[in-house]
């Protein structure tokens, strides 16, 4: 048996090692890359230390006229949208370190519901969607969102 060259074999795990880096660092990227914040003023996002979250956190994303939870997979994402009209209850469940929110529907579509954000996030999230719903239908609100007319949520000031 003849024994195999050192520099052969030093050559092939050095090889074999920069093939494992790379690979590691396209997922690390791509992990990163399905991470980031969704755009716009009022998104939420789960942490990554809660359960169903460790890889890909969920995202709410609130605009004056809807709701839309982005839940990123590895490939593509689960989206989920609810106009504000049709939203019905708001309900915060808080445990030690996080909340859960589930946002029911006044359509009998199953109810939204979103794990691991902080409670504080839980409690703007619903502030937030009260004061589009108040301007939406033309509920004087003191805290309406800055340039939201009443009745006209898509129209600023």
């Amino acid at each position: 048996m003849q024994d195999a060259d050192p520099t052969s074999t030093s050559q092939a795990l050095w090889v074999l090692a920069a093939g494992a880096a790379a690979m590691l660092t396209i997922v690390i990227l791509w992990v990163a890359r399905k991470g980031r914040l969704q755009p716009g003023p009022h998104v939420f996002k789960a942490s990554r230390l809660s359960r169903g979250n460790h890889l890909f956190p969920a995202q709410v994303a609130i605009s004056a006229t809807s709701l839309t939870l982005y839940r990123p997979q590895w490939i593509g994402k689960f989206e989920e949208s609810i106009h504000m009209a049709h939203i019905a209850s708001i309900k915060i469940d808080t445990h030690v370190l996080f909340a859960d929110i589930t946002v029911e529907t006044s359509g009998g579509q199953d109810p939204v519901i979103c794990h691991g954000h902080l409670k504080g996030d839980a409690v703007e999230m619903k502030r937030v969607i009260e004061e589009f719903q108040s301007a939406l239908y033309g509920v004087p609100s003191a805290g309406r969102p800055e340039g939201v007319k009443a009745g006209r949520p898509d129209v600023k000031a």
